[in-house]
This record gives C-alpha cells, sequence and structure tokens, in this order.
C-alpha cells in the first residue's frame, strides 16, 4: 500500500487535502472520540457530567455566555499556541516538489492549514473558523475577525473578565463556526471557499488527482464523504486515506492504518526511495 501511494503521489499533477479532527492529533490537540475522549481532555466538564455536543452549542452563549466562551474561548487560545505538525510541511514539500494545483478542504476550525502556510484562498473550512466572530443573534450578515484575548478559569471553563460582542448590536458575539443545532451560522465566508474549491475541480477536470485523506472519521463523515465522492465520480482521481482506527476504503483507493503524521512520513521515505 505505501508503495502505491508513493507512486499516487509522485504522479500526481493535482492535490486535494482532505482533513478531519485525526490531522490535528499530531500537533497535540485533544481527540474527542466519544465522550470519555472529550472529559480525559476537559476534566472540569466531567464534573458537571457536560458532553462535547453541549458544549459546542449555540444556545450557550444566550443561556451562559461566560460558558459558551469559556469552551470556544479555551480552544481559540489553544489553536493560537500550538505549532502544526511537520506533516503539514510534507504536503507542501510534495505539492512544490510537483508543481501541482490544489486545494485543501478540512472540517477543522483551527486555522492550523493556513498556519503552516497553505494559501488562505486555496482552503475550505466546512465549518467555519474559529478565527472569525459573528453575531450570536444575528442581527446581520457581517463577520470580523477574532482579535480577542481570553482569560479561562480552568477549574470551571468559565470565561473571565470583558465578553466579546456584536459590533453593531452590542449582543454577546459567537464564533463563525458550525455547532451542533445550529441555524444561526452564518455561511457566508464557508459559501465562498465552496465556490472557489467547485472552480478549482472544473479547473483540473482530468489531471491526475490524489485525494490525500487525513484523520477523518466516520461520526461526522463530511469530508470523508467527499474524498469518496471525488474518488468514485471524478476521472483519474485516487484516494489515500490515512487513519489510524477507520482506513476502510475500496481498491483502486488506498488504505494506510497510521495517524496523520507517521502515514505522510512513510509514504515519503517511500517516495525518497522511488525516485532514488
Amino acid at each position: 500500500m505505501l508503495n502505491r501511494a508513493a507512486k499516487l503521489v509522485k504522479e500526481a499533477e493535482v492535490f486535494v487535502i482532505t482533513a478531519g479532527a485525526g490531522m490535528g492529533v499530531d500537533s497535540g490537540l485533544p481527540d474527542f472520540r466519544g465522550v470519555e475522549g472529550f472529559w480525559n481532555a476537559y476534566p472540569a466538564y466531567r464534573r458537571i457530567g457536560v458532553s462535547f455536543e453541549e458544549c459546542a452549542n449555540p444556545e450557550q452563549f444566550a443561556r451562559d455566555p461566560r460558558f459558551g466562551w469559556g469552551f470556544y474561548g479555551q480552544r481559540t487560545n489553544l489553536y493560537r499556541e500550538t505549532t502544526p505538525h511537520a506533516g503539514f510541511h510534507v504536503i507542501r514539500k510534495w505539492i512544490n516538489e510537483s508543481g501541482g494545483d490544489y486545494f485543501i478542504v478540512t472540517s477543522n476550525v483551527d486555522g492550523h492549514f493556513q498556519k503552516a502556510g497553505f494559501a488562505e484562498e486555496r482552503v475550505l473550512e466546512v465549518h467555519g473558523s474559529i478565527h472569525w466572530l459573528q453575531c450570536q443573534t444575528p442581527c446581520e450578515e457581517r463577520i470580523w475577525p477574532n482579535r480577542e484575548i481570553f482569560d479561562i478559569d480552568e477549574l470551571s471553563m468559565l470565561v473571565k473578565g470583558e465578553l466579546p460582542r456584536c459590533r453593531s448590536c452590542g449582543r454577546v458575539s459567537r464564533p463563525n463556526i458550525l455547532m451542533f443545532g445550529d441555524w444561526k451560522w452564518l455561511p457566508d465566508r464557508t459559501r465562498r471557499q465552496e465556490e472557489l474549491f467547485d472552480l478549482f475541480m472544473r479547473r483540473n477536470s482530468g489531471r491526475r488527482i490524489a485525494v490525500i485523506e487525513l484523520g477523518a472519521g466516520t461520526s461526522i463523515p463530511t469530508v470523508r464523504r467527499l474524498s469518496e465522492r471525488i474518488g468514485w465520480g471524478v476521472e483519474n482521481a485516487h484516494v489515500i486515506r490515512i487513519n489510524p482506527r477507520e482506513p476502510e476504503i475500496m481498491e483502486p483507493h488506498v488504505s494506510i492504518q497510521a495517524g496523520a503524521l507517521e502515514g505522510l512520513e512513510r509514504i515519503d521515505i517511500e517516495l525518497g526511495s522511488i525516485r532514488s
């Protein structure tokens, strides 16, 4: 499988990188797999018996905004402080060496692909980004950059000090992220990204496409389904699925059971052997 994956990378004219939550694990970001995984990452929520789905809910900003921003403020701080792992740079190296076109599609809201040097206009964030804010009502369609500073009480997971507020109506703002049961998310930024991705796919129709899927699971299968839709529906497209727990995909696509960083590095070593 590694040899096959390396040949697909070597022959690719176009790269589509699809990434789920597993992409961030090697950077040190917590794995929210199951309620136990979430509680292991955040013991404070275990004590009060609150799940990830309950934290990641827009109603928290109306019900108890200090609780809502306790969760998302801590994550904002974490994403800002964390360095993207070396696998991001392996992908950039492959793209640069091939001279090929590329696009990133991710369900992650951490902004780490941009932080690792990938172009803003080549990234589709299907669930939005924590680095942008919107009104919780919302009173208008405008969003703005998240430049807020968050001081979190780690025992209660409540935010201290001033809360981020809408620049128009003054109500507490929220991240421009698609949450659970969310009818108030403003999707315009993501829709513009989708339009750019659709244009990219039309532009590269008929070329050899390597879809490299990283850490995309089945519990929220948005990214996984996109990979398969391209792999089965686009001529000359092949998927390389890298996943430690759910790597299965039918041939002619490639399955590698590994974490994102390990899988990328193993392919890179095999690629070096092919080229030498």
